[in-house]
């Protein structure tokens, strides 16, 4: 199975020295049966005064950190290696009934109450369209299979849809993603959740990392790479939770890695927090992430990762800083 590195490294830059508050990290990938952390460390500069980890009410690890001194730069450097065992995410295999599983879906008493939360509407729908769109997709003139409808769903935000950068803010309303048909990943997932919800099934925000085999061997180039990345997982009885990356047309989990999960991107920001300072003493930010395998790893140079580009760095707000999946 591949063993997968992960570096993902954020520097905020002042002009002078700064005070800094609490700092609530999501760097820690969940661990299940299709991933397997082998280690996790975070160098955090400078050292927090305190560390501590706690679990949210989704089950993520969260790291919180206060510090006792001042500085002109606040650096996280967390470190991942982790066993990745890509799985299909639905299978028609003579076994699984996912594939018998048609609209409307009713969810059993005993999961309802748990799933309810991630069944509601979270965004307005102006004239319905986010609704219009989604049946679209529903099969005339007989039943729809959950299965094609999600796939279709996930194919169609690939291949109809602008990928567009957006490191910082709140993802786009999922009528504004319609609207534009242009977004980050973090929108398209936005948009494919409010879509399935709108049927009445449940969708939950991931966020976490994405794999994109280096152009010489031969992969596939993932969108994402290179930042965090954002999807969604729909829960489907027959099979539990399935994710779907429209951003990239993945079904299952094959090249993603997640890290957090949650109604909505606001509970699943990777690094967060605040400084005290003149507004004028923030310079910039600076964000990387490197996912390799570990034999890809292993052929690699130990030359410095090159600068990162311009459109990394935004100013944030004087209050304090986020970095978010895109």
């Amino acid at each position: 199975m591949p063993i997968l590195s992960i570096r993902h490294l954020t520097r905020y830059r002042y002009r002078k020295a700064v005070a800094f508050g609490e700092h609530r990290m999501m760097f820690r990938p969940l661990e299940s049966y299709d991933q397997r952390l082998l280690s996790w460390t975070v160098e955090i500069t400078p050292e927090p005064e305190a560390m501590r980890h706690v679990h949210d009410v989704f089950g993520n690890c969260v790291g919180i950190a206060t510090f006792d001194r001042t500085s002109d730069e606040l650096v996280f450097d967390s470190r991942v290696t982790l066993d990745h065992r890509p799985q299909p995410g639905l299978l028609e295999d003579g076994e699984s009934v996912a594939w018998s599983e048609t609209l409307p879906l009713v969810y059993g008493a005993e999961d309802l109450p748990d799933l309810m939360r991630s069944i509601e509407r979270h965004h307005p729908d102006p004239g319905g369209a986010v609704e219009a769109w989604a049946r679209r997709f529903l099969r005339r003139g007989g039943p729809t299979r959950l299965a094609d409808l999600l796939a279709r769903m996930t194919q169609a935000i690939h291949s109809d849809f602008r990928y567009a950068t957006r490191l910082y803010g709140e993802p786009q309303a999922p009528a504004r993603t319609l609207e534009l048909k242009a977004g980050t990943c973090r929108d398209f997932a936005m948009l494919m959740m409010e879509a399935a919800r709108s049927l009445g099934l449940a969708a939950q925000f991931v966020s976490g990392y994405i794999y994109s085999p280096a152009r010489a061997q031969g992969g596939l180039t993932r969108v994402g790479a290179g930042h965090t990345h954002a999807w969604l997982r729909v829960y489907l009885p027959a099979c539990g939770w399935v994710e779907f990356d429209p951003t990239n047309g993945i079904i299952g989990n094959r090249d993603l890695v997640r890290v957090a999960i949650a109604r909505d991107p606001r509970q699943a920001v990777p690094l967060g927090g605040r400084w005290i300072g003149a507004a004028s003493d923030y310079v910039g930010m600076d964000v990387e992430v490197d996912v390799r395998c570990e034999d890809e790893a292993t052929t690699q140079t130990t030359a410095p990762p090159a600068a990162p580009s311009k459109s990394r760095r935004a100013a944030a707000r004087a209050s304090g800083t986020a970095v978010r999946a895109r």
